[in-house]
């Protein structure tokens, strides 16, 4: 029997639990400090305090992943990571208690203490937890045994990268060279212990418990697999060499096919439907600020300069899909149309135009730009579900008729209001190429909590009005 590997939360229940308890041994011990020793479960003020921390940690781990990664951290890493997390969960803790209107029955000293202790006692646990786990690792406890099987032009790579691979939950012991009579030999450390007509003895009469098989055509693997099953055997077949490949990949079934599937970046479906209910919640939010802008700044636009209030553009979405794109509008009436008298005055390199001092924009309109505000309609967009709140700049037709093919990763994933680019200095990059690696980056590296990091970096940015276009 194959025991698969864990995954989901309970992959990571370890953790928690850890961090759970750091967290409530914490907020005992600064009760203690400041109350002269009492026990924090005779006051029920604390009592309740504990078990908000309790759910506020849950959300927090659920939201923004804390253990992706985690056996993979430095120390330094996982320092930075644990005080993330800890800072994370006292702000969700404040501020619960600010809407309660009960912040102030409860000691500030008391608050500050836990949020010290409980950084310490989560990190501290986090890296004693992770040594037992790499220990237990490479001591090769409970380990099942991984019978290597490849062709003599593959194997020495094929043992370099599993041998080589530290955290696994297998030790392979010897390896059947089937195109050769090798035995005798060893490679990469691993001894060559059977030919193609020795095979099947020595699985009989050694302990195997998986079988990997690379290189052979995939009807001998298919044959070499159906009798090692019926042997009680678990054999694991190499469909396809993954190094040029995206490192996020799924093995999934489409028909009657097990495809490997290989992306920048593969969401799950908890992810893609908590992203998406941000984006509603954000947009809704968002409208109501549109409407009280267009109520004080739609007068202005229309004295100077007569036209619409809006404007409208059609702009490219996710996989080059086309929508309308809604803005205030900061310009003349017909300023696309003057674009091309202005092109040799482009601040920008590559396929992007950028202009400080452009005399198309209205007088309201460069006070708009500055803060962001034009950008308010597209929270209809938002809503819509042809942007998100965080992603990459849709580009207008032109910019997409010039694309070049590694440009259009930008275009991996929905456009967003904000996104890496315009939380790192907008002004200041001028290097279209230097947007792309942004945006690759940011969907590569995607995930909630880093959704999350840019949504509140951006408000930073808007209310102070840097990097504004």
């Amino acid at each position: 029997m194959y025991h698969e590997e864990k995954s989901g939360w309970i992959k990571h229940l370890d953790f928690t639990i850890i961090d759970l308890l750091a967290l409530e041994i914490a907020l005992i011990i600064a009760h203690g400090w400041r109350f002269d020793g009492a026990w924090l479960f005779s006051d029920s003020n604390w009592v309740r305090v504990a078990w908000l921390i309790a759910l506020v940690d849950i959300v927090v781990i659920f939201f923004l992943e804390s253990y992706s990664g985690i056996l993979r951290r430095t120390f330094f890493q996982e320092a930075t990571a644990t005080l993330g997390h800890t800072l994370s969960v006292f702000g969700g803790l404040m501020a619960i208690l600010y809407a309660l209107k009960t912040s102030a029955v409860y000691s500030r000293q008391l608050l500050f203490m836990f949020l010290f202790l409980s950084t310490c006692f989560e990190f501290v646990g986090r890296v004693f937890w992770k040594r037992h786990i790499r220990h237990r690792m490479l001591a090769d406890i409970n380990k099942s045994v991984m019978h290597v099987v490849c062709e003599s032009k593959t194997v020495e790579r094929c043992l370099r990268e599993i041998v080589h691979n530290k955290y696994t939950d297998f030790v392979v012991t010897g390896v059947t060279v089937v195109d050769e009579d090798w035995r005798g030999r060893e490679i990469e450390g691993i001894p060559v212990v059977a030919s193609a007509d020795t095979f099947f003895e020595y699985v009989r009469t050694n302990v195997v418990d998986e079988v990997f098989i690379d290189g052979n055509t995939r009807e001998s693997s298919e044959a070499l697999a159906e009798e090692l099953v019926e042997q009680g055997v678990s054999v694991h077949i190499s469909l396809v060499h993954t190094d040029r490949m995206m490192p996020d990949r799924r093995l999934e079934n489409y028909a009657n096919y097990i495809v490997l599937t290989t992306s920048m970046r593969i969401a799950n479906s908890r992810q893609v439907v908590l992203k998406r209910a941000m984006d509603i919640a954000g947009a809704l939010v968002g409208l109501l600020f549109t409407g009280v802008f267009t109520v004080v700044f739609g007068p202005i636009i229309k004295i100077q300069s007569p036209g619409p209030i809006f404007y409208k553009s059609v702009r490219i979405g996710r996989g080059g899909r086309r929508f309308n794109f809604y803005k205030f509008r900061t310009m003349v009436v017909g300023a696309d149309a003057k674009l091309d008298e202005l092109k040799s005055q482009n601040e920008m390199q590559g396929n992007m135009f950028k202009m400080e001092n452009d005399p198309r924009i209205i007088p309201i309109g460069r006070f708009m730009r500055k803060y962001s505000i034009d950008e308010f309609p597209q929270f209809l967009n938002v809503l819509k579900g042809d942007m998100s709140l965080v992603g990459t700049r849709p580009p207008t037709e032109g910019e997409y008729e010039n694309y070049e093919y590694h440009h259009k990763a930008r275009l991996g994933i929905k456009p967003g209001l904000t996104g890496m680019w315009q939380v790192s200095g907008r002004s200041d990059v001028t290097d279209f190429e230097e947007i792309v690696a942004l945006d690759t980056a940011y969907i590569t590296n995607w995930s909630l909590g880093l959704d999350i990091q840019i949504l509140l970096k951006t408000v930073s940015v808007v209310l102070s009005g840097k990097g504004s276009k």
